[in-house]
């Protein structure tokens, strides 16, 4: 039985949920999410909360429950709070740079790496050596960092590359004569 499944996802005040043509639809103050529902869950908008339970005693029902009980707790969350990550950079040279609806990245690269931000993500950089990304669909802003993350992965000698915030970096130690 999931622990996490059995909980009711609680609708704050200013969110409104619809459950239409197979979609939940949560609406908040930050905007609107939507989520392809499974057949094999039950979902039931209810006063202030929604109930998740599985739609029969299927073992492929009862592993997808807790989890789209989560998918559903994050729709709730992103419309009301947002999530973000925060990338740290470090290697001499390596700077970031937020213009407009472009991310401008010098890694040590012969070029500068150029990358679009997508649609309802918002990125910032308070200083060169860190990247803000925050939105509201928690998948969105996880896979956009994870995208900046990839082109310079932190190396365990030194330390450089790009990591996120409050990681930890296992070191290793160099050569020794």
């Amino acid at each position: 039985m999931s622990r996490i499944g059995k909980k009711a996802v609680p609708i704050p005040s200013g969110v409104t949920a619809n459950i239409d043509n197979g979609q939940l639809s949560v609406k908040g103050p930050k905007g609107t999410l939507t989520m392809g529902l499974s057949d094999l869950i039950d979902y039931k908008v209810e006063g202030d909360e929604i109930q998740v339970n599985p739609a029969n005693d299927t073992k492929q029902a009862r592993s997808y429950w807790g989890m789209q009980r989560t998918l559903v707790a994050n729709l709730v969350e992103g419309v009301t709070e947002g999530f973000s990550k925060t990338l740290e950079i470090s290697g001499v040279g390596y700077r970031a740079k937020a213009q407009g609806k472009t991310l401008k990245l010098e890694l040590g690269f012969s070029h500068d790496v150029d990358l679009p931000v997508p649609e309802g993500i918002e990125v910032k950089t308070p200083d060169q050596t860190t990247v803000e990304i925050s939105g509201i669909d928690k998948q969105a802003v996880g896979q956009f960092a994870a995208e900046i993350r990839e082109f310079r992965k932190p190396e365990p000698y030194k330390g450089k590359g790009i990591k996120y915030r409050g990681e930890y970096i296992f070191r290793k130690e160099g050569k020794k004569k």
